[in-house]
């Protein structure tokens, strides 16, 4: 009994592939603190969304504006048969119908001027603004032969202008439009909003004006109106071009651009040195959508346009990235040590394997937590640095000289450079990636040349 027991001793202690058993083993218990760090990530992620969403609702979510849109009521008819239970008479019976036509302006002139300033809480950072907007345009007389509407139907006396924005509580100012040489103000009206926990699209709010002035409204010529708004808002300013000819143009100091939606903007000169002025031009033959609708306002939103403030914060995303190869670098560090014991004879025993192991986890706890407070590439550099000086000490201790630590040292530092040049890259991550694993797999196969590989 003692004499089997000692074989299988010295099997475990002399045998290649119970080294081999033993280190997969150890990277297998290393996957669970790997995924507790993943998940570390995510929540700490998630924490800065919320925080960022907590100040942007505070001061004004974004802005999205939809109009002016010249609304006109006009009256449809049915016809029901009623039919006498008594008599059997058939008789007919007229029905009317209020239903409501939209018009959008001819010309939509739109000069805004955007100052983002940074708010910050604890270590989250979000940008907000306040803005200065002046809508200018006019209307021709509204077109209802499409639907071959008698003028008598129309109801031109309760005609009004409406304005769809995602954000009502960052407005500053009373919102009126001057038309027709007369003013309306603007004012709430509640539409029911889809509370669906799925629906992730940005909610609208409608601004209504009061009954607009008949006789000008009903001219030939061209009615010309102009609007004045002073919105604060956050992450991002746009805009839906609902002008037979739309003009965009956003002034603004903030130095990181980022234009968005479905159109960009004209101007080559854009980009300053004081921030960006960009300008857009869109005509309707440029969208997908007409200039007049009978009966319901379509959603628009997706052809939407304008700049985007948010700060980008990558660094979460780019931690959970270098995470994902937390496997490969425990492997292939394991797969280094398990080459220089099986060359050198020099024993390693699996408690020290463990300890090594936890070291390069501990890379990834060292990255999200600094990376809080600094940018990624130093936060990549101070845990890098520190894990590999870390394991070179110990592995000096263990192996007695100087020659294999060394080795380890800058096959880590190689292995850590590559994966953060990965991270960094785009379009060339996966060829990137498969040849240096391509050379890591050749240069392991010539190291293991010559290993008796005997049991």
């Amino acid at each position: 009994m003692e004499t089997q027991k000692n074989k299988f001793g010295n099997w475990l202690k002399n045998s290649i592939t119970a080294r081999m058993l033993m280190v997969g083993i150890l990277i297998i218990v290393l996957l669970i603190p790997l995924s507790y760090i993943q998940s570390l990530i995510v929540e700490r992620s998630s924490r800065q969304e919320s925080v960022v969403n907590e100040i942007n609702q505070k001061w004004g979510n974004e802005v999205l504006l939809y109009g002016p849109i010249l609304k006109v009521p006009y009256k449809t008819y049915t016809e029901k048969l009623l039919t006498n239970s008594e008599t059997k008479k058939v008789t007919k019976e007229t029905i009317e119908h209020t239903n409501y036509a939209y018009f959008f302006p001819e010309e939509l002139n739109i000069e805004s001027e955007i100052n983002p300033e940074v708010k910050q809480r604890g270590i989250y950072k979000t940008s907000v603004y306040k803005s200065s907007i002046k809508l200018n345009g006019s209307y021709s007389k509204p077109n209802f032969n499409s639907i071959e509407a008698n003028d008598k139907d129309i109801l031109w006396e309760k005609a009004t202008v409406i304005i769809k924005t995602s954000n009502l509580k960052g407005i500053n100012n009373q919102v009126e439009i001057a038309l027709n040489k007369h003013n309306y103000s603007f004012v709430p009206k509640y539409e029911q909003q889809d509370r669906n926990i799925y629906n992730k699209e940005v909610s609208m709010h409608k601004l209504e004006t009061s009954y607009l002035d008949k006789e000008g409204l009903i001219s030939k010529k061209g009615q010309l109106f102009s609007i004045n708004l002073t919105i604060s808002g956050s992450k991002q300013f746009k805009v839906i071009p609902i002008g037979r000819e739309t003009d965009l143009n956003v002034k603004s100091n903030w130095k990181t651009a980022n234009f968005i939606g479905e159109f960009l903007p004209l101007n080559n000169d854009k980009i300053t040195d004081d921030g960006f002025n960009a300008k857009w031009k869109v005509l309707h033959i440029n969208r997908p959508f007409s200039q007049e609708y009978f009966k319901h306002l379509p959603n628009l939103k997706e052809f939407a346009f304008g700049v985007n403030f948010m700060i980008p914060v990558d660094e979460y995303q780019k931690s959970e990235r270098s995470a994902k190869y937390g496997f490969l670098v425990i492997a292939l560090t394991f797969l280094v040590f398990f080459l220089i014991q099986s060359i050198s004879k020099i024993p390693i025993h699996p408690f020290q394997y463990l300890m090594i192991g936890l070291a390069l986890t501990m890379f990834y706890t060292l990255l999200i937590s600094i990376s809080e407070h600094s940018n990624f590439l130093k936060a990549y550099l101070i845990a890098g640095i520190s894990v590999i000086g870390l394991i070179v000490l110990y592995s000096k201790s263990i192996l007695k000289t100087f020659k294999f630590p060394l080795f380890i040292g800058v096959s880590l530092t190689a292995l850590y450079t590559f994966i953060y040049v990965i991270i960094q890259l785009e379009n060339y991550a996966l060829l990137v990636g498969s040849i240096g694993l391509f050379t890591i797999l050749a240069l392991v196969m010539y190291a293991s040349r010559k290993i008796d590989w005997s049991f």
